[in-house]
């Protein structure tokens, strides 16, 4: 009897031995993923440069898209194109069985952002857009962080099922929220994201709630001269709208923003213009306070029409949520950023660094600040921009960072940020951001209670709120940059 217990022992602990053998330490998946994908610096610069090159904008991304699920494909992902009704969209998954976990990409451009990767002006030829907000990093960084976690699956090291969800138009088209309309995200146990900016943090800051729409006005055209009392000008109910407009911002919530463009206006001066047309955004902290002032811009446009005897149609473009944080996740994902670090530049990117910044009209934060890491924030806040992550976060636990692919002071969505992009600098920021999102991701594989433990925090933080689509029932306004 004591041969047979001492061989059971013996037994117990070889296959111990053995199952430490096969099954590597979680220290030692994160080390070995930070390894793999600085071995592929160059692949991935690469990558980003040529989406950064397209400069494509939202629902056209053909050729950004094409690239990105080539790499996800010929790195063995399957995938499905066209995805919620949008030719730019994929899902790109790996693996199977539980958990899912989905890492978000983008990479659309913003128009009238061109520039070369100079630290001065400097418009390209024959180009109109321009990479502001750092998406072609965004969008290949999340590759990088699937590719990595797939490997892990083929080598079984890790099970489950990783999947890069390829999210178009995100600067005012919506992508994602059709997406998530579409039932996309609904067996997902955790979403993973990360945006450019000019620091390395874990993202705290919710976002605003927004509407946005187009209203069209038209009118009677007549010569401005000889004849004006045969015209009705559709500018004239457009600059009506927007002075009803501008009144109003003393009358709604201090948090409120409200901002617009005229994409149309007319063509000559002597000719009364027959159409013209306002592209507007309304954002506020909390979603219900938006549909609120949202109809009360619908009011404004109404009365224009009225009084310019003109008529007036609207279209809204698109809608998205306040961002849910889930504190769970974020402090995981925060142990993950301070083990990954900040970006270190040398001495040319310095140079660079500097001169870029006499261009701001401001004190510029230190250019070492990119080297460091934010401490978590003790206290979430609303923040100033909109994302349609906002809409994913009310579907599944969310977390995401920002890392520091721009020069201190960057500010989002200028010509500094394109040019940064194009650089070192955007693709060292760029390799943080991956690294950091494979990491968290390998806790989420690892460690089911993490994942438990987020979900509970996100049913308390939804409550009882049941989602709704800001931008209602209509299909992805494709041709919203048209």
């Amino acid at each position: 009897m004591k041969k047979y217990v001492l061989a059971c022992l013996c037994l117990s602990m070889m296959l111990s031995v053995n199952a430490q053998k096969v099954t590597p330490s979680t220290s030692s998946l994160k080390e070995d993923a930070i390894r793999s994908i600085d071995s592929k610096y160059d692949a991935y610069k690469n990558i980003a440069h040529q989406i950064w090159s397209f400069a494509e904008v939202g629902y056209k991304e053909v050729k950004s898209t094409q690239l990105l699920q080539e790499t996800l494909q010929s790195n063995g992902f399957a995938i499905q194109k066209g995805v919620a009704e949008m030719p730019t969209a994929f899902i790109a998954s790996y693996g199977s069985g539980k958990p899912v976990i989905a890492i978000l990409a983008e990479y659309d451009a913003l128009p009238g952002l061109s520039q070369d990767a100079s630290a001065e002006k400097t418009p390209v030829v024959g180009l109109s857009s321009g990479h502001g907000c750092g998406h072609h990093l965004f969008g290949t960084a999340s590759v990088a962080a699937g590719i990595q976690i797939k490997q892990l699956i083929e080598s079984k090291k890790i099970t489950g099922t990783v999947r890069v969800y390829g999210c178009p138009a995100e600067e005012g088209g919506s992508g994602k929220v059709y997406m998530v309309r579409a039932g996309l995200f609904d067996d997902v146990d955790v979403a993973i994201h990360w945006h450019p900016d000019n620091n390395n943090s874990i993202t705290m800051t919710s976002a605003l709630a927004n509407t946005s729409a187009k209203f069209r006005f038209t009118g009677l055209s007549a010569h401005a001269s000889m004849s004006p009392e045969r015209g009705r000008s559709a500018l004239d109910g457009v600059e009506a709208m927007d002075n009803m407009a501008n009144m109003m911002r003393e009358h709604v919530p201090q948090e409120t923003r409200i901002h617009y463009v005229i994409t149309q206006g007319g063509k000559a001066p002597n000719v009364v213009p027959d159409f013209a047309e306002v592209f507007y955004y309304v954002r506020h902290p909390k979603k219900e306070f938006v549909a609120s002032i949202f109809e009360r811009l619908v009011k404004t446009a109404n009365g224009a029409a009225i009084g310019t005897e003109t008529k007036m149609e609207y279209e809204i473009i698109g809608g998205t949520h306040d961002l849910l944080i889930n504190r769970t996740l974020a402090e995981a994902m925060q142990q993950n950023l301070q083990k990954v670090g900040g970006v270190k530049y040398t001495a040319a990117e310095i140079e660079f660094a500097k001169k870029l910044q006499t261009s701001f009209t401001f004190k510029a934060p230190a250019i070492e600040s990119a080297e460091s890491i934010i401490p978590l924030q003790a206290v979430i806040d609303a923040g100033g921009g909109s994302t349609d992550v906002g809409d994913v976060s009310y579907a599944v636990p969310t977390v995401g960072l920002t890392a520091a692919t721009w020069v201190a002071g960057t500010p989002a969505h200028s010509w500094q940020a394109v040019a940064c992009g194009g650089t070192e600098i955007g693709t060292k920021g760029m390799m943080v951001a991956a690294k950091t999102m494979a990491l968290t991701a390998i806790d989420l594989f690892t460690n089911p209670t993490l994942i438990q433990a987020s979900k509970k925090e996100f049913i308390q933080s939804k409550g009882d709120y049941k989602y709704k689509p800001l931008l209602g029932d209509r299909k992805p306004a494709l041709n919203y940059r048209d």
